[in-house]
């Protein structure tokens, strides 16, 4: 790897322009999508690409909770007193009206689920337009100037052509309409690596509540910012509602096994197969049922590779079963995390004489992101 690269992100975060949030939320949305380890990720030509809409919809659960008026909390997010950012306006607008219809969570589940209601959806689409060119002319442009005298000298942006079209607007809009971009596989490999200390608390994230503090004139603590940066979408309700719908299915199964001992249990936990401290992931397919004392023995580790090959048959059965109960939300969620551009949600869903190929594709990504968790960024394997 090369060792330039390093300081060049430092010299980024700390020479390049900090009038706004701006480079610290592109940075922060970059290091989230390699952390995530997602599907859309595509290597070429030395350069690592990504769906733009990808960053968009990273911007927009980033700045919902600071925008939302409803916090009683004013945090800066550009310098000079009364100014705002480019799309705030319009975000504030779009925030105030989805709180008649359930906030930031309800936004968060239509958006990776069902889609935007239509009465949403002009205003919305106008936004994310808003928001995707703010990127693009601002933070893609002026990130590297201080290094090269050049715009655009890591960042690079395709606009694409339009892929299809879609009946509702939802996560998978914003990755197949808004284009792509493009870092040097250098930085790529960089943020893979060690993204998760660039994106910790003495960097991106402290910087951001930092300079939020310093433009509220000391009015605000590093504490209250960072509760409002980090804020999470999922709910510990929703959480619970997951886990509930799970139970109710497996009820109407009858028989449960342990999903890593494969005995057949009565009472049982329902696991985050790659723990929620770890990945923010709430999907129906990283949800299984295991032994109580089991449950208690992973915690927060990664199930290895090899642990996922031996119970593959377990977790296809699970995986087969909240299809057949909850099909649309099930193919929706798989495809995002771990099935990617191969096929569309409906192709997969459809295509019955292509099941096994969906099964083994989602294994296969389940086992490299597994690997990624632990090979790369260091988290305790579980073996069983």
């Amino acid at each position: 790897m090369n060792p330039a690269v390093f300081s060049g992100i430092s010299t980024i975060l700390e020479r390049d322009s900090k009038s706004t949030t701006y480079k610290f939320a592109l940075l922060r949305g970059v290091i989230d999508i390699i952390q995530d380890n997602s599907p859309f990720i595509e290597l070429r030509n030395g350069r690592a690409y990504m769906p733009l809409g990808l960053l968009v919809e990273k911007w927009i659960l980033y700045y919902y909770p600071i925008f939302d008026i409803d916090n009683q909390l004013f945090i800066p997010q550009i310098n000079g007193a009364g100014k705002k950012l480019r799309f705030q306006i319009r975000f504030e607008h779009f925030i105030q009206k989805y709180s008649k219809h359930g906030g930031f969570s309800a936004f968060y589940n239509d958006l990776r689920g069902k889609g935007l209601p239509s009465d949403f959806q002009a205003d919305f689409e106008k936004l994310i337009h808003e928001i995707r060119d703010t990127i693009v002319m601002m933070p893609m442009k002026h990130i590297g100037y201080s290094m090269t005298q050049q715009y655009y000298s890591i960042f690079h942006f395709e606009k694409g052509k339009r892929a299809r079209l879609c009946a509702s607007i939802d996560r998978e809009y914003l990755i197949m309409n808004l284009g792509t971009f493009s870092i040097p596989i250098d930085y790529y490999e960089a943020f893979k690596i060690l993204g998760s200390f660039i994106n910790g608390k003495d960097s991106i994230l402290v910087k951001w509540a930092e300079f939020s503090v310093s433009a509220s004139g000391r009015q605000l603590s590093i504490h209250q910012v960072m509760d409002e940066v980090l804020k999470s979408p999922i709910t510990e309700r929703e959480i619970k509602a997951s886990k509930r719908l799970y139970e109710d299915i497996l009820k109407r199964e009858g028989r449960v096994y342990c999903v890593w001992s494969g005995k057949k249990i009565n009472s049982y936990a329902v696991d985050h197969m790659i723990p929620f401290s770890v990945w923010k992931n709430n999907d129906l397919w990283n949800l299984l049922p295991t032994q109580p004392s089991i449950n208690s023995k992973k915690r927060d580790k990664i199930p290895s590779p090899d642990s996922i090959d031996r119970r593959q048959e377990l977790i296809l059965l699970y995986w087969k079963l909240m299809h057949k109960n909850q099909s649309t939300r099930f193919m929706k969620e798989i495809q995002m995390a771990l099935l990617g551009h191969k096929k569309s949600d409906t192709e997969w869903g459809n295509l019955r004489s292509e099941e096994e190929e969906w099964q083994q594709t989602g294994i296969d990504q389940l086992k490299e992101s597994c690997r990624y968790l632990i090979n790369q960024r260091g988290f305790e394997e579980w073996k069983m």
